[in-house]
């Protein structure tokens, strides 16, 4: 309710509360079709299927806003900015510990990003997560190569057709990690996050560095993000 939201005529208004409620009497049914193609029970661990569950929300809530009249765009922003808020709030929480017993941003993001491998990223392979991970003393690595929510907005999009749903997949959680890294690492800075690749984008790999130190160019991207 407190944003314009555009419709795919193209013009704009606001949502009241009746639009909301309307947009979450429609959520429900689609949260339940998408579980059924999503085989939450093949997952091998509770903390793939819980990020399975989050992902299930997220497209789920972007093909309602389309059901409900608002553009792809529109509704990509909207998911996205809602979605950050959720996992910022979640990225303080698990950091929290590492930031009260140090100051180091290098510790920070290894301890954190160490401490999310066990939960809920824990990586016992395909179909569940699979990464490798190294650290340095600066930084930490992980590169995924199976990532289950990313494997079951694929699958929503070859069993139902693509309305984009992709694209809201990225736009919102391929896009996390940078301002996530700062987040975690808490020194007033920006740019703590590398990738050049990202299985989304049809890469074989997403290639993470969670850097401590960062150079002129990682900034000046970050700051553009």
């Amino acid at each position: 309710m407190s944003r314009g939201l555009t419709l795919s005529d193209g013009t704009t208004r606001r949502w009241f509360r009746k639009n909301v409620n309307d947009f979450l009497n429609t959520l429900d049914p689609e949260v339940q079709f998408q579980r059924s193609i999503a085989d939450l029970d093949k997952l091998p661990n509770i903390g793939n299927r819980l990020m399975v569950e989050f992902a299930i929300y997220t497209a789920a809530s972007y093909r309602v806003m389309l059901k409900l009249g608002i553009s792809k765009a529109s509704a990509r922003q909207t998911i996205s900015d809602i979605g950050w808020d959720v996992y910022a709030s979640l990225l303080r929480l698990s950091s929290f510990p590492f930031r009260l017993v140090t100051r180091d941003p290098a510790k920070r993001l290894r301890w954190t990003i160490q401490s999310l491998l066990r939960f809920p990223f824990t990586a016992p392979g395909a179909p569940g997560y699979a990464v490798k991970h190294w650290s340095d003393d600066q930084n930490i690595y992980t590169h995924f190569t199976h990532c289950p929510p990313q494997s079951f907005v694929r699958k929503l999009v070859q069993e139902t057709g693509d309305q984009g749903d992709m694209d809201a997949f990225y736009d919102s959680w391929c896009m996390y990690d940078w301002p996530g890294s700062d987040v975690i690492a808490n020194d007033g800075q920006r740019g703590h996050y590398r990738r050049k690749q990202t299985l989304s984008r049809g890469d074989p790999v997403c290639d993470m560095c969670w850097a401590a130190q960062i150079d002129p160019a990682d900034r000046q991207v970050a700051n553009g993000q």
